[in-house]
């Protein structure tokens, strides 16, 4: 193989990567487009900083002196900032706001929510750092890939810069990892474990995975809960993960739990949260049965594992399962015994609110946030440390986590918590 061949194996900045090449036509540096946009927000981020001062003088408005002066006042400017945005390079200037009382201790302070004390970047870059890290673009070569995508404005990322925001993040991984959970409950949980092919340093590390746990609160809001790696998905790995959210104050067991068919898991479960329910993705299983028969069939197949999930009640479920076992049976058993095993945790969810169906099927949510990671990962030369990947995944999984939304029918889980039964989907009367 040619010296030339090796080059373009190992440099990720010079893959012609069609994501690459889409995220980087947003920001072209010669398009007319992108300066009216560029343009467009810096008067659009200027005019929301005025306002936020204008807001906050109005507010202390009744702070006057003894001849009825304001004491909270205009003063000025500071000097013009540049924020690195997807947009490219925005130059903004914040008013100063003085407070002219006389005692420090009655004086207030402004600051701005829209543009922090020392912000240097938008979110959307530092989401985008964490993304390039795990496709494997080393440190040295960042200021490179980030030039190519963002064009000059990127130079002011070295090297130094990207070490010191990865040992940030691994320090508010640490933090998060530690925190106190005696305030939380969840109804429900998601599990999964991403095999991510991460680059590691060292071979014992080839059967490391990210243990992700997601939940679903009181209030219906989707939170990020652990992500942790494990051996595999061994039972040991998920029970350590569940006795040190137990540990850490969670106490009330969720009232289901949804996850693939891995017995680490479940096995774990049982031990930590025996009154949890069981129901497994059905996303999953429908893959795993139909990997076990030929691909002329697949498409029939599929169509009828779908009148199972979607009957509108157990009943119809459970004769939609009949009619794909004795329709399969006889020439793909294999397929059938590993849809049949799990017959019962395949259709638990019938047991709960119809509106929370759709979420309580699958593990999506957290199948969709490490898709892009998992899927098109491509290893490189050189080698990343496991507290750095972690702390990679958990920015990527903690942006992600802004976009969750709330589980349809927020307000049935009240009763579900009461202990109230439903059958197919239906609040039962008390009576």
């Amino acid at each position: 193989m040619s010296k030339s061949m090796k080059v373009s194996e190992v440099s990720p900045v010079a893959e012609a990567d069609p994501e690459v090449l889409a995220f980087r036509a947003q920001f072209d540096e010669r398009s007319p487009l992108d300066q009216i946009i560029r343009d467009g927000a810096q008067r659009m981020l200027q005019a929301a900083i005025e306002a936020e001062v204008d807001e906050f003088l109005i507010i202390h408005d009744n702070r006057r002196d003894g001849g009825g002066n304001r004491l909270v006042v205009r003063n000025g400017r500071q000097p013009a900032r540049q924020i690195l945005t997807g947009a490219g390079r925005i130059e903004v200037q914040q008013p100063r706001v003085r407070d002219k009382s006389r005692s420090s201790e009655d004086r207030v302070t402004f600051t701005s929510k829209i543009l922090p004390p020392y912000l240097r970047r938008s979110k959307t870059i530092d989401e985008l750092i964490p993304w390039l890290y795990l496709k494997g673009i080393s440190t040295s070569e960042f200021p490179e890939a980030l030039q190519s995508l963002l064009g000059e404005d990127a130079k002011g990322l070295s090297p130094n810069v990207i070490v010191r925001l990865k040992e940030q993040w691994s320090g508010e991984y640490d933090a998060w990892s530690r925190r106190d959970l005696s305030d939380r409950q969840y109804v429900y949980f998601w599990a999964d474990g991403i095999h991510t092919k991460v680059r590691l340093e060292g071979p014992e590390n080839d059967k490391q995975c990210l243990l992700v746990l997601m939940g679903a609160t009181a209030d219906g809001k989707k939170e990020l809960i652990a992500v942790v790696d494990g051996y595999r998905e061994s039972e040991q790995s998920w029970y350590e993960l569940l006795i040190d959210l137990k540990q850490r104050g969670l106490t009330d067991a969720p009232k289901l739990a949804a996850g693939d068919g891995a017995l680490g898991f479940w096995a774990a479960l049982r031990k930590v949260f025996p009154q949890t329910r069981e129901q497994r993705c059905w996303v999953h299983k429908t893959a795993n049965v139909l990997n076990k028969m030929p691909k002329s069939v697949q498409p029939k197949a599929k169509s009828d594992l779908h009148e199972i999930w979607m009957a509108e009640t157990r009943e119809n479920a459970g004769k939609a399962f009949d009619n794909f076992l004795e329709k399969y049976q006889a020439k793909y058993e294999a397929a059938c015994n590993c849809l049949s095993k799990d017959r019962d945790v395949l259709l638990t969810f019938y047991d709960f609110p119809a509106e929370h169906w759709t979420h309580l099927r699958t593990t999506n949510p957290i199948e969709s946030t490490f898709a892009t990671i998992r899927l098109r990962h491509r290893k490189t030369k050189g080698s990343g440390t496991r507290r750095t990947c972690l702390a990679m995944m958990f920015k990527l999984a903690q942006s992600a986590e802004k976009r969750w939304r709330m589980l349809n029918g927020c307000k049935q889980i009240t009763p579900l918590l009461q202990g109230k039964t439903f059958v197919d989907g239906i609040l039962q009367d008390a009576a």
